[in-house]
């Protein structure tokens, strides 16, 4: 290991890797194609997600996911978000164990949660850190036990 890493294990949140990163786009359909036409992958597995107002995907990619998430609502978060910086990269999703007790924790070091409590979300239970506290990223967490991979 590099002698300058930093080991994770020693936060209040400790990432057991990346389970995806999430791009906002307008049209999920053709954002499909395109990925299709570069890495010959496809879904079929679309689902609406009332809460979050969008339609969104997992996308396997070697031994990563990407996430493709179209909004359903033209007032919605993620509508705002690409009327504002266009599509493109939304969040980093991390795989932690025990989400409840890592929310509690990082609350506690004073980082700012979008989610008090977990959620169902498309790769499972999640919550969202709030980029306040995270360096301008949206960082999103997904319970380990029962994530979709």
């Amino acid at each position: 290991m590099n002698e300058n890493a930093i080991d994770s294990s020693d936060g209040p949140c400790v990432a057991r890797h990346i389970n995806h990163i999430a791009i906002a786009v307008k049209d999920i359909d053709a954002s499909l194609a395109l990925y299709g036409k570069i890495f010959g992958v496809s879904s079929d597995d679309i689902q609406y997600i009332e809460d979050q107002a969008v339609r969104a995907t997992l996308v396997r990619i070697g031994g990563s996911q990407l996430e493709l998430i179209q909004p359903t609502d033209a007032d919605g978060a993620i509508a705002r978000f690409i009327e504002r910086r266009g599509e493109g990269l939304h969040h980093i999703c991390f795989e932690v164990d025990d989400l409840p007790g890592t929310l509690d924790r990082l609350a506690d070091h004073e980082i700012e949660l979008v989610d008090r409590e977990p959620r169902q979300g498309l790769s499972g239970s999640i919550a969202f850190l709030h980029p306040r506290s995270t360096g301008g990223v949206l960082i999103e967490l997904v319970d380990r036990q029962g994530a979709r991979r």
